[in-house]
């Protein structure tokens, strides 16, 4: 800790990499958080067959494209290698897109590759560090639950000032929040874009932007597109989402340092202002109930059960039930689509 200890007063978004990042104290460096040892379940550890649809989405994408006889199929952050091994085994079933298709994985937890290369030793996959060492061939990337997991600042305004979280950390068992006056203009310019405009509170993640901003620039440049799922929501007033994940239940996200997953819910009203923006790009957005539901889970699962036994048919419902039901996955979980604005799919939307 003596790394924290000479830099204790750390805005909310540094505490956050720390905790999450830090090469050896990093909660994502140095355990695999995913399952029912770990923190949380996400959808493809729920149900193969939100993969499957994920991958039928994709296929349908790449015609769109007019079939490229390359393409890369770029998952971020792809966990423990799960979806990326059914999107490989679903992919099989159409050889022409197969064997067009270049699989890469962009992670940056040297635990999750370890497992990651566990799962498909049996596959040829690339592995990248950066976005930008992607070739010049058309791109579809997928990100589920990408964008939650980057750090965010918060800002609050007061008596027309407006003021950013920082974290005292000079006891590590006895953190605090507290807030300093910043120059907003300053941090708009910064960022270039009004992000205080009619808000009272703001949450940003200048890393998640960025991502969102080369991705944006690749689809622009070679063509493709970005499916993105995850927990957020479509208002434009911004909201306090932060939260800390442990053991699956919430926790205090400033005790037991890289021990919780720290998270936020994606606005993603502002990642459609900017895509808008950027010119160009257009964008379309769905709920998962209904993204899975005009995918054809339901007939996928009717498919598959009809022959099983009462059990593992019922299990198999429950699983995609817990996927697009109001009350849990359905309507938290958004889907978002970022293409080009030739490209007239909207299948899902």
């Amino acid at each position: 800790m003596k790394k924290l200890e000479k830099k204790y007063k750390l805005s909310l978004d540094k505490f956050i990499n720390l905790s999450l990042y830090d090469k050896k104290l990093g909660y994502y460096m140095n355990k695999n958080p995913l399952g029912k040892k770990g923190d949380f379940i996400t959808a493809p550890h729920i149900s193969r067959l939100f993969s499957e649809m994920i991958a039928i989405w994709t296929i349908s994408f790449w015609q769109s494209l007019g079939c490229p006889k390359k393409i890369n199929l770029i998952e971020l952050g792809a966990g423990n290698g799960e979806m990326m091994k059914i999107l490989i085994e679903s992919s099989k079933n159409f050889p022409i897109f197969f064997e067009s298709c270049q699989f890469m994985i962009h992670e940056k937890s040297p635990r999750l590759i370890e497992e990651q290369k566990k799962k498909l030793k049996n596959f040829n996959i690339v592995w990248l560090n950066e976005l930008k060492k992607i070739n010049n061939d058309p791109s579809i990337f997928i990100a589920n639950e990408f964008f939650d997991a980057h750090a965010i600042k918060q800002f609050i305004k007061k008596n027309e000032l407006w003021y950013e979280k920082f974290v005292n950390f000079k006891d590590k068992n006895n953190a605090y929040f507290f807030e300093k006056k910043i120059d907003m203009e300053k941090f708009e310019k910064k960022i270039n874009y009004r992000i205080s405009e009619n808000e009272k509170f703001i949450e940003y993640s200048e890393i998640g932007i960025k991502y969102l901003k080369n991705i944006a620039k690749i689809i622009k440049k070679n063509s493709g597109g970005l499916l993105l799922i995850d927990y957020g929501y479509l208002k434009k007033k911004m909201k306090n989402s932060l939260q800390a994940v442990s053991n699956h239940r919430y926790s205090n996200l400033l005790k037991n340092f890289g021990k919780n997953d720290i998270t936020h819910h994606i606005n993603f009203s502002l990642f459609g202002k900017i895509i808008s923006d950027l010119g160009k790009l257009s964008y379309n957005y769905t709920t998962q109930k209904e993204f899975l539901i005009k995918m054809g889970i339901k007939q996928r699962a009717e498919l598959i059960s009809k022959n099983l036994p009462f059990l593992k048919k019922t299990d198999i419902y429950y699983r995609v039930n817990r996927l697009i039901d109001d009350r849990q996955m359905g309507k938290l979980f958004k889907v978002m689509l970022i293409k080009n604005k030739e490209n007239k799919f909207k299948l899902g939307f």
